[in-house]
């Protein structure tokens, strides 16, 4: 089962290989390309490129307080296929690394205003946004999955697609808040176009919003201006409570003892497994014992207990929400880990400009397979719909969309979804 944006899962092989050739900037036809801006290092760019992307830059952002990101102990949040080339061999890269992925026609394509795609938790460009079907059968929420994903659909309609690739598959929003502003600003300068259109899918709505929104750690830089349209596909805007709502199901593909092996945050700090109770502070949604894996996934947390109630069909229901010891589980419950560090009341309060044309899509289908799909309430399977299309502080709303037959991980490549996107960006 695999984890897409706020989704779970388990690791398809299939991973695309192959040679990667270093080579120089490319200066776009006919425009002049303004100047990198000063905090940011090119370091490396691959044109030998699978999953139909031109290009693949590689930069270092080295303003003060980027830092290094802890991973899972047991490598399942390393860097794999040819992002771990494009890192260069480094499987837990440095925060302050990412990369900004070019689609064919970036530069000569018709639509003036270029855009930008940001990928969910435990992701990546390639399987989001061009080859759904990297991960294997049911890696993109069906059975039989595509080759092509919303990239090409934009791509063939003439519109000019990039995507920013993240150090951390489950990082900082914060952090990576910075790095959806840089990858903004090399676009503008690359084109020489004012304003960039963005789409944030899951997670990637959080870094997307913290970026339009100002909400940025105390070294980062404010929102520059420079983003005509945010379109948030699946993403928690009201933020969700899956993981604490549905905690026992959640443990098993998490827990090592209990064979799993998910690259996610566990609502507990010990669970019993065949008889053993043991503890695992890397996995927890708050700074435990010098560990904290899973920053992003913290910042997106909010409760609906109040709205839609808690599962109490599984074990240690109570205890997993409010916090405390029970049969088998013992942790600190959902009120700890939003007070650790949630985003979603900051960005309330700071709300998307006026200037900012906001978009938002919902999937309705709660058919996910491997997991226990979101129960209480509408829902594409892990957030529920009423999150989704949640509109508190977006000072101008575009739209709203419920797209009934999809599925959390479907809305990158399902074809009413993609239509839909396209529709909002002309």
């Amino acid at each position: 089962m695999r984890r897409n944006g706020l989704g779970r899962r388990r690791g398809w092989g299939g991973l695309l290989a192959g040679v990667l050739v270093l080579i120089g900037a490319v200066v776009p036809s006919g425009r002049a390309a303004a100047a990198v801006p000063a905090h940011l290092t090119l370091e490396a760019s691959y044109s030998s490129v699978a999953n139909g992307w031109d290009r693949v830059e590689r930069y270092l952002d080295t303003t003060p307080g980027f830092r290094q990101e802890q991973y899972p102990p047991d490598g399942r949040g390393d860097q794999d296929g040819q992002r771990l080339t494009f890192f260069g061999g480094v499987k837990q890269p440095y925060s302050g690394r990412f990369l900004l992925y070019s689609a064919p026609g970036w530069n000569t394509s018709a639509h003036e205003v270029p855009v930008l795609l940001v990928h969910g938790a435990n992701d990546n460009p390639d399987r989001a946004w061009a080859n759904p079907g990297e991960s294997g059968g049911y890696g993109c929420g069906s059975a039989s999955c595509p080759k092509t994903g919303l990239m090409q659909y934009l791509t063939a309609r003439g519109y000019r697609v990039f995507a920013v690739g993240f150090a951390h598959k489950q990082g900082d929003n914060l952090l990576q808040a910075q790095e959806v502003g840089d990858a903004v600003a090399l676009i503008r300068g690359k084109l020489g176009v004012p304003q960039v259109d963005v789409v944030g899918w899951s997670k990637g709505e959080m870094s997307a919003r913290s970026y339009v929104s100002s909400v940025k750690p105390s070294w980062g830089r404010p929102y520059a201006g420079d983003v005509r349209k945010l379109i948030t596909l699946g993403g928690p805007n009201g933020g969700y409570d899956y993981p604490f709502a549905h905690g026992w199901a959640h443990d098993f593909s998490i827990w090592p003892q209990c064979g799993g092996a998910v690259n996610a945050p566990s609502p507990h700090l010990r669970v019993t497994c065949y008889g053993t109770y043991t503890a695992h502070p890397e996995f927890s949604f708050a700074p435990t014992g010098g560990q904290d894996v899973y920053p992003g996934q913290r910042q997106m947390l909010a409760r609906w207990d109040s709205a839609v109630g808690i599962d109490q069909t599984q074990q240690d229901w109570y205890t997993t929400y409010y916090g405390g010891q029970g049969f088998y589980t013992d942790g600190g419950g959902i009120q700890a880990a939003i007070d650790a560090g949630s985003l979603i009341a900051p960005l309330h309060r700071a709300g998307v400009p006026a200037s900012v044309t906001t978009y938002l899509l919902a999937g309705g289908a709660p058919s996910v397979v491997g997991i226990l799909n979101e129960n209480r309430g509408p829902s594409d399977g892990v957030v529920l719909v009423a999150s989704a299309l949640d509109t508190t502080g977006v000072a101008t709303v575009g739209g709203t969309a419920l797209i009934a037959l999809a599925n959390h991980l479907q809305l990158g490549w399902d074809g009413a979804a993609s239509a839909q996107v396209a529709g909002w960006l002309n």
